[in-house]
């Protein structure tokens, strides 16, 4: 019997699928504005897709302006020069377009075009008082889930670490999902950008707020990206591994949203924080190791884990089945272009201490984590990825 509360935090709108973005032209024009700001990057503008998306505002009756400056990983300086750019602007529709980082930026901005004070004012846990500007969220990538979450991600450069806003008006409006803004992603930023998204699954699927209807999104995000992640890599044309992407980092993206992740991300946290390395990186490459410390803490589940990924556990104990999930995780991870240890990224021994400190303190994350977790396990699991 269920013990907890079912919720479901979501955007207002998902569309989802091949050719999604035509139906787009729809909701502009039920909002009836005049001005839209579209916060992106330069590589977006570069590749064509950002022009696309402009023409396809225009076509609706827009004015547009573009905001092409945001960086990875984005830090506090980049959301607030997006968010002056915003206030001054007039804009009745904010539309982020690209992976997580312009979405994450063009969802801060449409909330502080309409709550006082600074960015700073709003890390943490609803602390935004009012709904921001409409924002449609557009996401070239299939990854971060971040056109479907209620967080979205700072770089704080002076402490070297990550920080969330987290609040349901981080929601956009209208989630576009298009699996084919995805085809142009090249083999690594594909490889990257979808273990990030399994790694939400996993974690939604063993989180300790995990519910039976988180449970069903995480579930069906794991199997899709397990059966397509190589072949997106290894040939991005193909369009049948691209939607199953797409759908299985959504999906992945509504689990975390309600679920929550764990001690993965907040051991990634200080990778990104201190040392640039790319979130979706992070995860990947730390993701089998915690699943390891993790296994005895959500056996069935990890035994399950193993199985929606192909692995062979017919004949094997339930605890020897939720071990061999971590172990088919490497397995993906051998076959994908992506560094395999954190020595790959110049991560030295000497961090490590650092780093299992400051990953303890992220709190939020580490209470969903299936198995309490101490300085000494978190500084071992460091060890094990270096």
């Amino acid at each position: 019997m269920e013990s907890k509360i079912i919720s479901l935090k979501s955007p207002q709108l998902i569309l989802a699928g091949i050719g999604a973005l035509d139906r787009l032209t729809d909701e502009v024009k039920a909002l009836e504005v005049k001005k839209a700001l579209l916060v992106t990057d330069k590589g977006v503008m570069a590749s064509g897709i950002g022009p696309k998306v402009q023409a396809l505002l225009e076509g609706a009756g827009l004015g547009v302006d573009v905001f092409d400056k945001v960086i990875p990983d984005p830090d506090i300086a980049c959301a607030e020069a997006c968010i002056k750019t915003a206030k001054k602007g007039g804009y009745g529709l904010i539309v982020g377009l690209g992976g997580g980082s312009p979405m994450d930026i063009a969802a801060i901005a449409a909330v502080m075009c309409t709550n006082p004070g600074t960015v700073h004012d709003y890390f943490g846990v609803n602390l935004v008082k009012k709904p921001g500007l409409p924002a449609f969220l557009i996401p070239t990538t299939a990854g971060t889930g971040a056109e479907v979450t209620p967080n979205a991600i700072l770089t704080d450069v002076q402490e070297k670490l990550k920080k969330a806003i987290v609040s349901p008006y981080i929601l956009p409006r209208v989630a576009c999902i298009d699996p084919l803004l995805t085809v142009s992603m090249p083999p690594r930023v594909t490889a990257f950008t979808g273990m990030d998204a399994l790694t939400h699954a996993i974690e939604a699927y063993t989180s300790g707020n995990a519910t039976s209807l988180t449970d069903i999104y995480a579930v069906e995000g794991i199997k899709l990206i397990a059966r397509s992640l190589r072949t997106a890599a290894g040939k991005g044309d193909n369009l049948e591994a691209r939607q199953d992407m797409s759908l299985g980092s959504l999906y992945a993206g509504i689990a975390l949203a309600n679920a929550g992740v764990t001690a993965v991300h907040a051991l990634a946290y200080p990778l990104g924080g201190e040392f640039n390395v790319p979130h979706g990186i992070a995860n990947g490459l730390l993701l089998p190791h915690i699943m390891e410390f993790n296994a005895t803490g959500s056996v069935a589940k990890f035994a399950h884990v193993a199985e929606l990924m192909g692995e062979r556990v017919e004949n094997l104990s339930l605890l020897d089945r939720a071990r061999r999930a971590a172990e088919a995780v490497k397995a993906l991870l051998r076959d994908l272009p992506v560094p395999q240890s954190l020595k790959e990224l110049k991560i030295k021994k000497e961090s490590i201490p650092r780093m299992a400190e400051a990953c303890l303190k992220i709190t939020r994350l580490m209470a969903n984590n299936p198995r309490n977790m101490t300085l000494e396990d978190a500084t071992r699991i460091y060890q094990n990825a270096l």
